[in-house]
């Protein structure tokens, strides 16, 4: 088994049975080599089991990292492994569905194996944050060592969520007026209750990402750089919990809405059937077929109930005004 690097791919050669030569890409770039750099970027994308192994065997990575690294729906984590740092970060997925409620649906995972003279970089989807550091960042030559990578990393990874955050800013609007300027819609419950579980998962992602940034700006590591990352942090920590906060009142809300006008056409009802009430009465005695009623053979007798059943509706709705209960 042989590699080679060039292009910035590593290829696995494979001798078959027939004598052939299978050559097999790994999708591993590397991103800053020593020559250039005082550290090595190594970047994988979506390696299978066997690869990562093969990477965790070069590069002298632990078992129990490995692990991790693939479990897809693995949370935040900063760990101090034998000589290296292990990070978790999660990123904000671009494309989220409108049911999507899960950990794995909204987030990306990004494992980081930090080294003082090395970086690795695992991930299973495309990771366009990359470009953006390396187009910003490492040819400005303002990346000085794996520690500034690692903090471009988690920065740009958080903007992700600020991206998101006016999305769903937006949809707890659209909510609200739907809830109090329109008619109810069938969907209305189901839509907040998916943003509701975003927002409360997401929020839960960024509360676990709370070490990673602790361990980043540290009084030994601070500088201008980092502070910015924990600033950005900071913010988005308080925009979510204020988006929490608010779609929590929003289903608050919804059910004191949904109630009161529950209780609104009971009101309702109640008051016709106080209406009819008293008239099914009347109606009830005379419908009565006994042969000795003496109203039966009054000459008057039909308007004369008529009219005492206008009588008690009228006096009914006088009652009911006074008390404002009209």
């Amino acid at each position: 088994m042989v590699y080679y690097c060039g292009n910035f791919c590593w290829y696995e050669f494979i001798q078959l049975a027939t004598g052939n030569i299978l050559t097999i890409p790994i999708m591993i770039k590397t991103i800053a080599d020593s020559r250039h750099h005082p550290y090595e970027w190594v970047d994988v994308t979506d390696p299978t089991k066997e690869e990562i192994h093969e990477v965790a065997s070069k590069y002298g990575l632990h078992d129990s990292s490995i692990e991790d690294c693939l479990q897809p729906d693995h949370l935040p984590k900063h760990e101090n492994v034998e000589s290296y740092v292990f990070i978790i970060f999660r990123l904000h997925s671009k494309d989220v569905s409108g049911k999507a409620d899960t950990v794995q649906e909204l987030t990306d995972k990004i494992a980081v194996f930090l080294k003082d003279d090395m970086i690795i970089s695992i991930h299973k989807k495309a990771w366009p944050q990359l470009d953006v550091i390396v187009d910003h960042y490492l040819k400005k030559g303002l990346c000085k060592s794996t520690h500034h990578i690692l903090n471009e990393i988690v920065k740009t990874g958080l903007d992700t969520y600020e991206e998101r955050a006016t999305k769903l800013t937006q949809e707890i609007e659209y909510y609200e007026e739907n809830m109090f300027l329109k008619n109810r819609k069938v969907s209305l419950l189901e839509g907040l209750y998916y943003l509701k579980r975003k927002v409360d998962v997401t929020r839960r992602i960024l509360l676990l990402s709370n070490e990673i940034i602790e361990k980043i700006d540290t009084p030994e590591t601070s500088d201008t750089l980092t502070r910015n990352t924990r600033d950005l942090y900071v913010k988005l920590k308080s925009i979510y919990d204020s988006l929490f906060e608010n779609t929590n009142h929003l289903m608050t809300i919804y059910f004191s809405i949904s109630s009161q006008r529950t209780n609104e056409i009971i009101r309702v009802l109640t008051i016709f059937s106080v209406f009819f009430m008293p008239l099914t009465f009347i109606v009830g005695i005379y419908g009565m077929n006994f042969e000795f009623m003496p109203e039966l053979k009054m000459k008057y007798g039909y308007p004369g109930v008529m009219l005492l059943m206008v009588a008690l509706t009228v006096l009914i709705y006088i009652w009911f005004k006074k008390r404002s209960w009209l």
